[in-house]
């Protein structure tokens, strides 16, 4: 029970004047919308989020640009959030690997909670600075790996404590919010700011920063990911085959580059292993699986830099 001398409220910083958390004047009669005009309203305000994403693009690139030279010299990317932000890191790195073949420990998103807090609130565990920090440490982050600190309205202890840990043991640590710089300032290596303005429903970060989280983060895996020689042209080259509908697209992904039908796509992907790139390779350049590898390792995976060693430019 709360006494005079010890306000209920004591310590609480009132978080009133962020952008996230003010109410939007276009949506202050949301509960007598129809639901038509509800959808209205909501994909008006979600315009925003694609001149949000513009206005980062310089940051995004410079993320982009960090990231990738941490994983060539053997480094990891982890996101560490709390609530929707926890959810959508672990959501975007839970994709990699299936996407782009790469191991599940390349891209790890971290959430406070655990794995739990997935499926289940555990918000309150946000406030918590120090198990950011001690996160940090279990997951031994070293000087190649880059840490991005996902928080909308940019105050979360937990996303902070991660951040200041990881620069600590000499990782990269980026911030990615929605409110301005001016009203949560942060001295990181990288400071994307995805300003989309007052949610309709006041506070819930989960409509309009969600979405524009999602589409940054989709940004920088997959900007990563080209850089790092996964994509030719604009197909998923290193797509792990570990289904049907994958073995398809990768079947149809050599069908298409390679200009051969169906039949002989398949023979030349079990050929080279269910490896979509390594099968290009060979069969553009009739060097044998093993020839082909070593050609790409060499290379550190770039197809486009393998043919180009061969003169070759399908």
């Amino acid at each position: 029970m709360a006494t005079s001398s010890q306000p209920a409220d004591e310590g609480l910083v009132n978080r009133g004047h962020l952008l996230t958390e003010q109410a939007n004047p276009v949506s202050q009669q949301l509960d007598q919308l129809s639901p038509l005009a509800f959808v209205d309203l909501v994909n008006a305000e979600d315009q925003k989020t694609i001149s949000a994403i513009a206005g980062a693009r310089e940051d995004l690139a410079a993320a982009i640009t960090l990231i990738t030279h941490g994983m060539k010299r053997g480094g990891r990317l982890f996101y560490v959030g709390a609530g929707t932000s926890g959810r959508l890191g672990v959501l975007d790195a839970s994709e990699c690997p299936p996407t782009f073949c790469t191991s599940p420990d390349l891209v790890q998103g971290i959430i406070a909670g655990g794995a739990g807090a997935l499926v289940r609130s555990s918000e309150g565990l946000e406030d918590i600075a120090e198990d950011g920090a001690n996160i940090i440490h279990e997951h031994h982050i070293h000087e190649h790996d880059v840490v991005v600190g996902i928080t909308a309205g940019g105050t979360t202890p937990y996303v902070h404590g991660a951040l200041k840990a990881a620069q600590q043991r000499g990782a990269a640590a980026i911030l990615i919010a929605c409110v301005p710089r001016e009203q949560v300032p942060a001295h990181y290596d990288g400071d994307i700011r995805l300003i989309v303005g007052p949610e309709i429903l006041a506070g819930s970060t989960r409509l309009k920063a969600g979405t524009v989280t999602k589409m940054a983060l989709n940004i920088l895996s997959t900007g990563v990911m080209v850089q790092l020689g996964k994509v030719y042209g604009n197909r998923m080259v290193d797509v792990s085959v570990t289904n049907t509908k994958l073995r398809d697209r990768a079947i149809r992904i050599l069908s298409d580059l390679a200009a051969i039908d169906r039949e002989q796509a398949a023979n030349l992907l079990d050929q080279s292993g269910q490896r979509v790139k390594l099968a290009l390779l060979m069969y553009w350049s009739d060097l044998s699986a093993a020839e082909a590898e070593t050609l790409l390792d060499t290379h550190q995976g770039q197809l486009r830099q393998a043919l180009n060693s061969l003169n070759l430019s399908p």
